[in-house]
């Protein structure tokens, strides 16, 4: 009977430190995307609406909207815009990254409402694109770091990755390129062009916010203590290192080559490591576009 009740005792520990797991990954998630819509809204009202210019995707259709019919709100519109999507990412992409999106696509549409603040206080039509890209950019960039979205065109983006294989960024863009050319010919070309740096500048950040504060590099090195080389990184750097098979292209002489992965801020250090192992070893640094296992972050599971 004791040994039942330790059992038991220790199931319900299990389940209630997974509850407070769960809760605390939920609330994460959703600070992210609560402050992202804060700011994205500050950015949109302060900087892209008093200069009537555009976004992409579906921010981007409902600007237009805007414009053309001066009395239509900007949160309401967004909301109805993002059904369709909602009912489509329904049934096609993960509950779990439906509820996170339709929590967002509401304090997305929460925040364009109420969240207006004066308009900024610049005039160049450059600074303010690059400024309004800053802005909506960290703003973005945040809510994409949550396991959901704020509609749009995330969720056509993400079913039409998993539909058909297409790469997020290439929907991105083919989309933003379509909106950009209805904002061209329905309302003024300059305006579209100027929308084209905001639109630049924000993807930019919003990559700086996704990748850019967690950037690892790939280093290979071609040394003649591979092995000695190897067991100080790992003790050193605290990295781990992969050893592959080469051959010298000259010599034909058989040697082992360092893979590892590591950070910005430790590459000096990696560096200073190697040649002061083997003044004469070969390295190579390549940037990588993302970097996913123990240590380097996990896929994202939509």
């Amino acid at each position: 009977m004791a040994h039942s009740n330790a059992g038991r005792d220790k199931r319900d520990m299990d389940t209630s430190g997974g509850l407070a797991s769960r809760s605390a990954i939920a609330a994460k998630n959703l600070t992210l995307i609560f402050a992202g819509c804060l700011i994205y809204a500050i950015g949109l009202h302060g900087l892209l609406i008093p200069h009537e210019f555009l976004s992409g995707g579906v921010v981007g259709v409902a600007l237009i909207l805007q414009y053309l019919a001066p009395g239509l709100p900007m949160g309401p519109v967004y909301f109805l815009l993002n059904i369709p999507l909602l009912l489509l990412g329904w049934f096609t992409v993960s509950r779990r990254f439906m509820v996170y999106s339709i929590a967002g696509m509401a304090l997305f549409s929460l925040a364009c409402t109420l969240v207006v603040p004066a308009p900024f206080h610049i005039r160049d039509p450059i600074l303010v694109a690059l400024m309004a890209g800053v802005i909506c950019g960290t703003g973005g960039g945040l809510i994409l770091r949550s396991v959901g979205s704020a509609g749009g065109l995330d969720i056509l983006a993400v079913y039409l990755n998993r539909r058909f294989g297409l790469r997020l960024g290439s929907v991105y863009m083919a989309t933003n390129a379509l909106v950009l050319a209805a904002g061209a010919c329905l309302l003024d070309l300059q305006k579209a062009l100027y929308s084209i740096i905001f639109v630049y500048t924000s993807g930019r950040i919003v990559d700086a916010i996704m990748a850019g504060f967690n950037r690892r590099k790939l280093v290979y090195v071609i040394s003649e203590k591979p092995q000695e080389l190897a067991d100080q990184v790992m003790k050193r750097v605290n990295r781990g290192v992969t050893l592959l098979q080469g051959r010298g292209g000259f010599a034909g002489k058989e040697k082992e080559v360092i893979l590892t992965i590591t950070t910005m801020t430790e590459l000096p250090l990696l560096k200073e490591l190697i040649f002061d192992i083997d003044p004469h070893a070969f390295v190579v640094v390549n940037d990588t576009l993302e970097v996913l296992g123990y240590r380097h972050g996990r896929l994202k599971v939509y």
